[in-house]
């Protein structure tokens, strides 16, 4: 299991929705003070945390107001004995476009240690990173928060069953693309109550983690806060399951369409 956790943690992390070509809503579906809490389970063993908040920003960039997105996984004390996670990211956001200025990542798995300072400059369509300069095909580049949080706001009444749509963003010193196909809507118990979710399947590729004919599945509340509840996917041996165990400071009362 080397590393797994932390691989589904940031994987589940950049599938969270879609394309920044697809419209926004222009009033956001989080706020300031939004804290959400998950779980990650390898089969029946939980073996993560992760903690994941929204503040107004102190930084000042080009922008008027900004965010810092905040998110910091761990793994569980049971599952400590096998492999150690303690991973922080930070992502500072235009509040209106939703678009990240700057990203950090601060990884400690095992005897891994890694830092990353990512800069973002849209209208050049670069990103710098540790190790150079990259150019995008997109005006709207993310990385793994900004991209979990600018699907929230997206303004999906037109979706289809069938539809799919792609992301771009910046991971691992690497800008790529990722296919999300709409499943449709579906009602599921969560640990704050059954829900309506919308369904999502994001694109994986066999190999390293997930079999051959695996999927991963997303389901996000379809109402005004959009918050991803669960995901599941089969891996080699066994299945992951990332689940919301807790949210306080919602925009909006949970379940509740807008």
């Amino acid at each position: 299991m080397k590393k797994t956790t932390a691989f589904i943690f940031c994987f589940i992390g950049v599938t969270l929705l879609a394309h920044g070509q697809l419209p926004f809503r222009k009033e956001s579906a989080f706020q300031a003070g939004e804290e959400l809490t998950y779980r990650l389970r390898y089969g029946i063993i939980s073996a993560a945390v992760g903690v994941l908040k929204v503040e107004d920003s102190s930084i000042k960039f080009s922008s008027p107001h900004s965010f810092h997105l905040s998110a910091r996984g761990r793994t569980s004390s049971a599952f400590s004995v096998f492999y150690t996670v303690d991973n922080r990211y930070d992502s500072y956001i235009d509040s209106r476009t939703y678009l990240p200025h700057y990203y950090t990542e601060n990884i400690r798995e095992g005897n891994y240690r890694r830092t990353d300072i990512v800069r973002f400059d849209h209208r050049r369509r670069t990103v710098v990173g540790n190790k150079g300069t990259f150019r995008s095909n997109s005006d709207q580049t993310f990385d793994l928060l900004s991209a979990y949080y600018f699907a929230r706001n997206l303004d999906l009444s037109k979706i289809k069953t069938g539809d799919s749509f792609k992301l771009t963003y910046f991971l691992n010193d690497e800008i790529a693309t990722l296919g999300i196909e709409y499943i449709g809507i579906e009602t599921i118990k969560t640990a704050l109550g059954t829900l309506e979710c919308l369904k999502f399947s994001p694109e994986i590729k066999p190999g390293r983690i997930f079999k051959k004919d695996s999927r991963l599945y997303l389901w996000v509340t379809n109402d005004g806060n959009r918050i991803p509840v669960k995901a599941q996917v089969e891996i080699l041996v066994g299945s992951v399951t990332l689940e919301l165990t807790d949210a306080s400071g919602l925009k909006y009362p949970l379940g509740e369409k807008q």
